[in-house]
């Protein structure tokens, strides 16, 4: 099996489709942040913005390794 999406005959690698969902969560999660005031507490908030990035694509890859095994 290969790590490819077929999209329509264009093959798309599936970490890059990953990578698109976890930006999209950090998207919300950013603003949620923002609104509950919680980047007062942040000292450095593009490496902290960096950092949930991070961490919410590596959740996303552990839970969409198993279901496409």
């Amino acid at each position: 099996m290969s790590g490819d999406l077929d999209l329509y005959g264009v093959f798309i690698p599936s970490l890059a489709a990953w990578m698109l969902v976890a930006f999209l969560i950090c998207l919300v999660a950013r603003r949620s942040l923002a609104w509950a005031g919680f980047y007062r507490l942040v000292w450095h908030r593009p490496l902290f913005d960096l950092a949930l990035y991070v961490v919410v694509l590596g959740l996303v890859v552990s839970v969409a390794i198993p279901l496409t095994s």
